[in-house]
């Protein structure tokens, strides 16, 4: 499960592109948090720390603790805009959480035992479908990554998502049960192999 993720900030006491920019030179990125049938609320915070944060690689499935003059927003971060060139955060958009609500989240899919794999031991590749599932589930049960168990899958064979463990709860966004996640692909070797015995078969 995602650790909840603690984030300073400050209210913006003035808008526009020119505060904005102000901002940035002082080290400070322009946020706001938004929904939860409230009036958006104009924050900055620092952009160090908001960088630190995104470097975890599961800012974006964790339930961040906006604190603002000593009061605490629970919120998922929803959007963070970035400069083209140099890829310093410029603005970022965070949707307040109630307790107990679900919330849809992308998570990133994990391969395990890949030695226990009879296809992957024979040199088989594995072809991933899907590198992240987008997930609706309980805000307070976000998990880091899924992970899928490759154990006996040999050449030739898929993983579907009803081959994985998902969280208790938790629901595929779109995709149906049988929707292939990763499979096994013969080794090139094979390939070829298989390819001249066809191109012998054809010209005889």
């Amino acid at each position: 499960m995602s650790d909840t993720l603690n984030l300073p900030a400050e209210t913006r006491d003035r808008a526009g592109k020119g505060a904005s920019r102000a901002l940035r030179r002082d080290g400070r990125v322009p946020a706001v948090i938004y929904g939860g049938n409230e009036e958006p609320l104009a924050i900055h915070v620092q952009e160090k720390e908001l960088a630190r944060q995104l470097g975890t690689g599961h800012f974006f499935n964790s339930i961040v603790e906006v604190e603002v003059g000593g009061k605490k927003f629970r919120t998922q971060p929803k959007d963070v805009a970035f400069h083209p060139v140099s890829e310093r955060p410029l603005h970022a958009d965070f949707l307040r959480v109630a307790k107990g609500a679900t919330v849809t989240v992308k998570v990133p899919v994990v391969f395990q035992n890949e030695e226990l794999s009879p296809g992957l031991k024979r040199g088989g590749v594995l072809n991933i479908v899907h590198h992240d599932l987008e997930l609706v589930v309980d805000a307070d049960n976000i998990p880091h990554e899924i992970v899928v168990d490759v154990t006996g899958f040999d050449v030739g064979e898929s993983i579907h998502l009803n081959h994985i463990k998902l969280p208790k709860g938790a629901e595929v966004v779109v995709h149906g049960e049988d929707d292939t996640v990763a499979s096994i692909a013969a080794p090139s070797a094979l390939r070829s192999e298989e390819g001249d015995t066809t191109t012998e078969g054809e010209g005889e």
